[in-house]
This record gives structure tokens, C-alpha cells and sequence, in this order.
């Protein structure tokens, strides 16, 4: 940490007053010793950053196919960036045909149920249609006192050529017989329950596809994706491409970085030199001024946005890092620069 502290000490002070004296009288009235007050300006180090990174790796490992981005490159969110695998690898083509094969089953399904909804919207209208008939004759027989019957009867008569059965049909109107009755509830019965069964079957249909198939084939489809998602890398948010370390043709394992991204619409200055003495006398949104070693005429403007809470020790002191955030930007400006922070 630099910390200027200008200090004259008074006992320098009376040996130049007293050479400056030699040879003069003991009773020579001694300079006045002027005043000095110290600078407790506070100043640290610390390095620039900017205000996100990500690196970014793999979760498989393999081949690298292609690489999209170059270093210094903007991207944004989602982009892909770099791809692995082709048709000649096996992990690869493996993902590729399970996806295939997820997407055709749960397409085949939902374009069954298509099919399956409208014939099923059929049979649930032919069946009311039926129930709407029975009930209505039920409701005939037991209102109207002038039902329509025919009374069949037989009567045992002689002729030239023996006894024989002489048979007389007469049609009356009458309230209707008992048994007309039940076999009309007996009907409309049977066809309550088929009219349950089609809407059981429409409302099934109508609610989606079978209510144990589409969740099964809806996860294999999710893990068919991410399987070839990891395959290839996006980035995380806007930003630039401040590293890149894979190369096309090369091979690469999962969890090793593979590209870095900074966000560089806003930068950072994290100190690491502040101690325990001087901490103590910094808060959250103090402003400061920031010079770096290699544009130190240009002076940025910038505040406090965390001072930490656990210790590190340099060179014998407890120091603690203090997070600043610059308010002006210099194009000039790179991830890493050494800077100066004066703590106003």
C-alpha cells in the first residue's frame, strides 16, 4: 500500500537551528518550528476487471468440430460459440438418434390423439343423441295416458274343416303397461353408461394425450436435448470473447475451459493491499479516483461497491480486499490493467 505520510521531525529541526547558531551568543532566540499536518490520503493497488466473466466448459468430452467466435468478438446471450462431435463420432451420432427418436415418439403421439379427439367428439354426440331418445320415450310412457297399443286376442272357433284359432289385432290408446315401462328404464340405463364411457374418453382426449404416455415421452425428449446440448457451448450473457482455447481438430475434456466471456460494459478495480487500519475507515459507496500505470494521465471516477470480510496477509499486514466500481470508461482499458485507487 503507498501511503504518504510527510513527518519533519523536530529534533532535525533544533540541529540545523543550532548549527545555523554556532558561534553565536547562548541567549540567541531560537527559528520557530513550522507546523506540518500529515497526509492520511488513503491509496491502494489493485488490478482491473470486468463486471461479469464466465468460463465456460464442457460437460462431455470429444472432439472439437467447430469453432464460431473469435477472441475479441461480441456475442450474446444464447450464441453458440463452439461445437463438438460430427458424424464420425460415436457419443455424438448416439445423442443425435436418441433426440430423433424422442421427438418422432412424442409427435406420433400427439398426432394420435388428433385423430383419436375427433372420432371420439363423434361418438360423444351419437351417444347423447341415443340417451336424448330414450329418455325422452321413458318420459312419453310415463305421462301420456294415450299410448298407442295394439290388444292381440285369439279365439277358439269351429268350421266345415275342424276347430281353429280365429286371431283379432285391436289398436286402442291407454296409459302403458308396467313392463313397457321397465324395459324403457332398462334402455335408458345402458345408454347412460355408454354415454359416460364416450365422454369419459373425449374428456381424456380433450385434456391432452394419455395422461401417463406424454409425461414419460416429454422427459426423454428434455434428456434427448441436453444430451446434444452438451455438445455445444453458448454463451452465458452479453458480452466479448476475452479468451479462447479451444482449437478445431482438438481434443477436449469435460469441465476444461474452453472460452471466456467478459461482460466490458462496466469495469471494476479489486484491491487486495488495504489494511486492517485503513479498512476500517472505508464504507460502501465512497467515491474514488482511479489512475492506471499505463494511461496515468487520464483520471476515472469510481465508488466503493464491497469491502471484504475475511482477511488475506501481504508481506507481514492483514489486508482485505475492497471491490470498486468505475463510473467512466477508457476505451483504452484491458482485463488486468494495475491501477491506483485513491480513496477520498
Amino acid at each position: 500500500m503507498k501511503k504518504t505520510i510527510f513527518i519533519i521531525l523536530v529534533a532535525l529541526s533544533l540541529f540545523v537551528a543550532a548549527c545555523s547558531t554556532s558561534g553565536k551568543a547562548a541567549t540567541a532566540t531560537p527559528e520557530t518550528i513550522p507546523t506540518v499536518i500529515a497526509d492520511d490520503t488513503i491509496i491502494a493497488e489493485g488490478r482491473v476487471e470486468p463486471i461479469h466473466y464466465a468460463e465456460i466448459a464442457f460437460s462431455t468430452s470429444g472432439m472439437v468440430s467447430e469453432v464460431i467466435v473469435k477472441e475479441g468478438e461480441s456475442v450474446k446471450a444464447g450464441q453458440p460459440l463452439i461445437n463438438l462431435g460430427n458424424a464420425s463420432d460415436t457419443n455424438y451420432a448416439a445423442a443425435q438418434l436418441e433426440l430423433v427418436n424422442a421427438q418422432h415418439a412424442l409427435d406420433k403421439l400427439m398426432h394420435s390423439r388428433d385423430a383419436n379427439l375427433a372420432q371420439a367428439e363423434i361418438d360423444l354426440k351419437e351417444a347423447h343423441k341415443v340417451y336424448d331418445k330414450a329418455d325422452e320415450y321413458l318420459k312419453y310412457l310415463n305421462h301420456d295416458e294415450y299410448v298407442p297399443q295394439t290388444i292381440y286376442s285369439a279365439k277358439l272357433v269351429s268350421t266345415g274343416i275342424g276347430w281353429t284359432y280365429e286371431y283379432k289385432a285391436q289398436n286402442t290408446k291407454a296409459p302403458a303397461p308396467k313392463e313397457w315401462i321397465a324395459d324403457a328404464e332398462n334402455d335408458l340405463a345402458l345408454k347412460k353408461a355408454k354415454l359416460d364411457e364416450a365422454q369419459r374418453v373425449f374428456d381424456n382426449l380433450k385434456d391432452g394425450p394419455d395422461a401417463e404416455q406424454l409425461p414419460l415421452l416429454t422427459a426423454q425428449l428434455d434428456a434427448a436435448k441436453a444430451k446434444v446440448a452438451a455438445f455445444t457451448v453458448t454463451a452465458p450473457f452479453d458480452g466479448v470473447v476475452a479468451e479462447l482455447k479451444a482449437k478445431v481438430g482438438s481434443s477436449i475434456n469435460a469441465g476444461e475451459v474452453a472460452v471466456t466471456i467478459a461482460d466490458t460494459s462496466s469495469w471494476l478495480v479489486v484491491t487486495t493491499d488495504v489494511t486492517e487500519i485503513d479498512v476500517v475507515k472505508l464504507k460502501n459507496g465512497q467515491l474514488v479516483t482511479v489512475t492506471l500505470d499505463a494511461i496515468p494521465d487520464v483520471k476515472m471516477k469510481g465508488k466503493v461497491l464491497a469491502i471484504g470480510q475475511n482477511y488475506s496477509e501481504n508481506q507481514g499486514d492483514i489486508v482485505y480486499k475492497v471491490t470498486v466500481v468505475l463510473t467512466d470508461i477508457n476505451p483504452a482499458m484491458r482485463w488486468g490493467m494495475t491501477a491506483e485507487v485513491k480513496f477520498e
